[in-house]
């Protein structure tokens, strides 16, 4: 594998999975073993005329011999090219890139709520730009599969949880994004993007826990009860997580109070309405 001499990535330092990838991308060679840099510890240091805010929101390669700067999805091609020859030419194909630069701009405008900073993810001067479109597509996105995901589910949990229509865990979904959106504008409006991202992501995380039982269910007889056991111990991860992320935020039980409360109501009416 070719690496990519004489080039610096600069990734977030607070971000977990920028971390990972760019670390991957030293580990397996595809660039020098100094060939990435956080980019909290100073980007004038590599490059004085870097486009600092941009560098924040897409991830920047810097080439040290002679100062030119690579952002977003043309930085991972750049690499990736030099690594595998025979992937420039699709590379370059105008409407992958197009594809893909929207792919990554949806994962990169969102990815403090997919994975969250810690308390110190607000201390660096430059934060990545909130872009409401991005993140109403994030929620859609995880709204829809999750719901995909729980209906599917939900015929595993019968006769023990009435089985409803086939768009009542999409409504159950979609309502939750409405009623908690509705509490936190009422005391920490700045926050609710963040939050409902946040919590939409755990929801997500759920699902595909409740996937990989679903998967191999296809394959193995598992009895009923241990789907309904199973279910009910997401459901406690989700909750801790939920507990651990709203800290977080630096915000109090209020809403993991009401996030309970919303699904414990629900199940309510469920069983309730049969």
């Amino acid at each position: 594998m070719k690496t990519l001499e004489n080039h610096m990535i600069l990734f977030d330092g607070e971000c977990p999975m920028c971390k990972m990838y760019t670390q991957a991308f030293v580990k397996i060679g595809m660039l020098d073993a100094g060939g990435r840099e956080a980019y909290q510890n100073g980007m004038d240091n590599v490059c004085p005329l870097i486009d600092k805010q941009r560098a924040v929101n897409e991830i920047a390669l810097v080439n040290l011999n002679n100062g030119e700067v690579t952002y977003g999805v043309a930085s991972i091609f750049k690499i990736l090219g030099n690594a595998c020859p025979v992937f420039k030419q699709l590379f370059a194909f105008k409407p992958f890139v197009w594809l893909m630069s929207k792919f990554y701009a949806f994962i990169s405008y969102n990815r403090r709520v997919i994975i969250p900073a810690g308390l110190q993810g607000d201390g660096f001067a430059h934060q990545p730009t909130f872009k409401k479109h991005y993140r109403i597509a994030y929620l859609l996105f995880t709204c829809f599969c999750t719901g995909y995901i729980l209906t599917a589910y939900a015929h595993l949990l019968s006769p023990v949880v009435p089985l409803g229509n086939a768009y009542r865990e999409y409504l159950i979904c979609g309502g939750q994004i409405i009623f908690q959106g509705g509490i936190i504008s009422t005391f920490a409006k700045d926050k609710r993007w963040n939050y409902l991202g946040n919590m939409m992501t755990i929801s997500f995380a759920g699902s595909l826990l409740l996937l990989m039982l679903l998967a191999i269910s296809k394959w193995f007889y598992i009895q009923s009860l241990f789907f309904i056991l199973y279910f009910m111990a997401v459901a406690g991860l989700m909750f801790l997580e939920h507990i651990r992320r709203t800290k977080l935020m630096q915000l109090d039980w209020t809403m993991t109070i009401t996030w309970a409360m919303y699904r414990v109501m629900l199940l309510g009416v469920i069983f309730l309405s049969n």
